[in-house]
């Protein structure tokens, strides 16, 4: 996968590279600017399973 990314940039490997980071930053930013944010709502990480009954106490001897 990386290779034909890698053949299919312009230019010698240094701009290359700078244009794979600038990508790669690209894409991370999207994903926590609309992929994240869209898809929270449908995952599980706000469902809690442990209900506390009442408020712990600490007894002081």
């Amino acid at each position: 996968m990386y290779g034909p990314l890698w053949r299919a940039l312009p230019g010698p490997w240094p701009v290359k590279l700078l244009q794979a980071l600038v990508l790669t930053l690209a894409f991370v930013a999207a994903c926590f600017l609309w992929l994240f944010p869209a898809v929270a709502d449908h995952l599980p990480f706000n469902d809690n399973t442990v209900t506390s009954s009442s408020p712990s106490r600490t007894t002081t001897p």
